[in-house]
């Protein structure tokens, strides 16, 4: 049984923040001639302001909402897409089922001073205000598992975005092979 479900023409990309989930699911999406969808972009649109001002104005549960309801719409979408998801997104067991029952998720992962470099000037992250290193530490350990649930797991410490998209098509590939020879 494939882990993708009726939607073969789904692939996310779940990951702690800094990982190059949108970087790569940008160019995953050119790769394959998909279109590219950010659940983040997504609720800043559908919302009407940054995720700051909505976690600022609104609360975070407000925004796990938002975010929950922009992955069940994309994911439903009727075209294939390449979907980044916000670093949080895998907080939720809702979710996770909605990821694995519509796609082919794959978790991107950094170390944590890769990720502290990728992020330390970013002030768009209402989840790292005050010191950026210690709020990445002490979110990783929060988070340390919470990406297991995904059936491909990478590294992209040391990949250009070009070839941690490969590797995601690859295995995308890969597994899209599996599932139409086990529906034979």
């Amino acid at each position: 049984m494939s882990q993708a479900g009726e939607n073969k023409d789904k692939i996310v990309l779940v990951g702690f923040m800094g990982t190059g989930k949108s970087t790569v699911a940008a160019e995953l999406a050119a790769r394959l001639g998909w279109r590219c969808a950010d659940t983040d972009s997504e609720v800043v649109r559908e919302q009407g302001c940054s995720i700051a001002e909505l976690f600022e104005s609104r609360g975070e549960a407000c925004f796990r909402d938002a975010e929950t309801n922009a992955l069940g719409r994309l994911l439903a979408c009727g075209e294939p897409l390449v979907i980044a998801t916000g670093g949080g997104a895998v907080l939720r067991e809702r979710n996770r089922r909605l990821m694995l029952e519509g796609a082919f998720v794959a978790a991107l992962q950094a170390s944590e001073a890769v990720i502290v470099e990728r992020v330390r000037h970013d002030r768009g992250r209402p989840l790292l205000a005050g010191d950026p290193a210690a709020k990445v530490r002490e979110l990783l350990e929060k988070r340390q598992g919470a990406y297991d649930f995904a059936p491909l797991q990478l590294m992209t410490d040391g990949l250009t975005p070009e070839e941690a998209a490969e590797a995601v098509a690859e295995a995308y590939r890969g597994a899209s092979r599996l599932y139409r020879a086990s529906d034979l």
